[in-house]
């Protein structure tokens, strides 16, 4: 069983529903699990993933992107024929050094995909969720790696593949493989000029058990970073992160109505969460 104590947010302006259901056809085993005006929650291979309606704010860009490994011609055939629809081609379908069977894109939606031919026993994992440090963050994905792994139990690190001297950038990460707590993660470093960076539209959930967790990692990821409100912040690469209880979703969808608004009106005024004052509300 997959250990979703962390996930992808993806943010969407009103789309959230749309996109869920158009991934949940071009993967098996895949559903939509939660379906609310603002939250839509959706599973692939037993991966959870969230769509969050947030509104015009923030827009997603190939600063974060989903990474397929496949074994499947068939399979990546049919996430090209699909995931390019409406979309924008960074690169296309082909064969590069890395694969002999390859495609980097953004969907009509903005999600942003890299499938690759591969063996799967490399992740073990149907997607992995991969940063490109670009801009003020270049040359920090090794870094963050570390950081990372220091600070998430159940971790460790796979792999740092470091461009070499005769190459475009000697020294950063040309690409590396880490898990936190159970879930693998890719980063790397992105040469060149790029017109984008991280921002809110791509972040990764952090479910808590405790309030302890919660200051825990709150105080971890804050350092040198940037807190937000609703249990949002940046870290200190710039990377988006929500700290949330386990039961949040019970608390604020819960039979009684009124309780749900007076915990979402709680919710508002907090940075960091509050457990007690959001069950007390």
């Amino acid at each position: 069983m997959i250990n979703n104590k962390i996930y992808t947010c993806l943010w969407f302006d009103g789309q959230a529903k749309d996109a869920a259901d158009f991934y949940c056809t071009l993967f098996q085993n895949a559903k939509v699990t939660v379906d609310t005006p603002m939250v839509v929650n959706f599973e692939i291979d037993g991966q959870k993933f969230m769509g969050l309606n947030g509104g015009p704010h923030f827009k997603l860009n190939p600063s974060a992107s989903l990474f397929v490994i496949s074994e499947s011609d068939q399979e990546i055939e049919k996430l090209w024929s699909a995931l390019q629809q409406g979309g924008q081609v960074m690169m296309p379908i082909g064969a590069y050094d890395w694969s002999e069977k390859y495609f980097f894109l953004q969907d009509q939606f903005g999600v942003s995909w890299q499938v690759m031919k591969g063996k799967y026993s490399d992740v073990n994992q149907k997607i992995c969720s991969l940063l490109l440090f670009t801009g003020t963050q270049f040359g920090h994905a090794e870094e963050a790696v570390k950081f990372y792994a220091s600070v998430f139990p159940l971790s460790s690190i796979q792999g740092i593949l470091l461009y070499q001297e005769n190459e475009i950038a000697p020294g950063k990460v040309k690409h590396s493989q880490f898990v936190l707590n159970e879930k693998v993660l890719m980063a790397m470093d992105g040469p060149g000029e790029h017109a984008f960076q991280f921002n809110e539209a791509f972040s990764f959930v952090v479910e808590c058990e405790s309030q302890k967790e919660i200051d825990f990692f709150w105080n971890k990821l804050t350092e040198g970073g940037q807190e937000s409100r609703c249990g949002w912040l940046k870290d200190q690469f710039g990377v988006s992160w929500q700290i949330i209880p386990k039961n949040l979703g019970m608390l604020m969808g819960g039979s009684d109505p009124a309780k749900s608004q007076r915990v979402m009106q709680a919710l508002m005024t907090m940075n960091k969460l509050d457990i007690a004052a959001l069950e007390n509300a």
